[in-house]
């Protein structure tokens, strides 16, 4: 059990590069197989489909994002910190390409293409992180550590919408610093100590 166990996460570790690389239609079994050191039959053999693969990706992407956000809630009392740790998170995995762009940020600028079980996964991810946000900029204005023009759930989602746009704009540049370009400013604003 814990080589077909440890195959699956090597074939589900691959299909999460490939996908930040290129997109849900940007590899195919075949490449997976390559890469892994395997037949396209055994990846059959873990995932029946495509379909099947990314969607177990994107919902173990889920439990790992939960899990973060769950420690961070543990470790860092602040709300404000905890933006600026989240975001310090995300600059630190562009900067050293451990994991220069979020997998369901890039899966959601495709899901018009997306099956639908992958899409429902994506869109799950995009609540709960909202969700999460939405809960730390609340506390954050109750407790006077941040300050917000709008309602909490319109700023959590400026919050994911910029984070997700440093990304892309990172990427697009070439060029790390460039997320904390972005986000520095929208810590500031958000800050009360102006």
């Amino acid at each position: 059990m814990s080589t077909a166990s440890s195959t699956a996460d090597d074939i589900l570790g691959c299909a999460r590069t490939l996908i930040i690389a290129g997109g849900y239609n940007g590899f195919s079994y075949a490449d997976i197989a390559d890469v892994v050191g395997i037949r396209k039959p055994s990846i059959h053999h873990h995932f029946a489909s495509k379909v099947d693969l990314v969607r177990t990706l994107v919902s173990r992407y889920r439990e790992e994002a939960q899990a973060g956000l769950s420690a961070l809630e543990r470790n860092v009392a602040d709300p404000a910190e905890q933006l600026k740790s989240y975001i310090a998170y995300w600059e630190a995995c562009i900067k050293d390409a451990t994991a220069p762009f979020c997998v369901c940020a890039l899966l959601a600028s495709e899901l018009p293409i997306l099956p639908e079980e992958v899409a429902l996964e994506v869109r799950a991810h995009f609540r709960s992180v909202s969700s999460w946000l939405a809960s730390v900029m609340e506390r954050g204005k109750r407790q006077g550590r941040l300050h917000l023009s709008g309602t909490a759930r319109a700023e959590a989602e400026g919050f994911m919408a910029t984070v997700h746009g440093a990304m892309l704009s990172a990427r697009a540049y070439g060029d790390p610093k460039i997320f904390g370009t972005i986000t520095r400013p929208l810590l500031e604003r958000l800050s009360t100590r102006h």
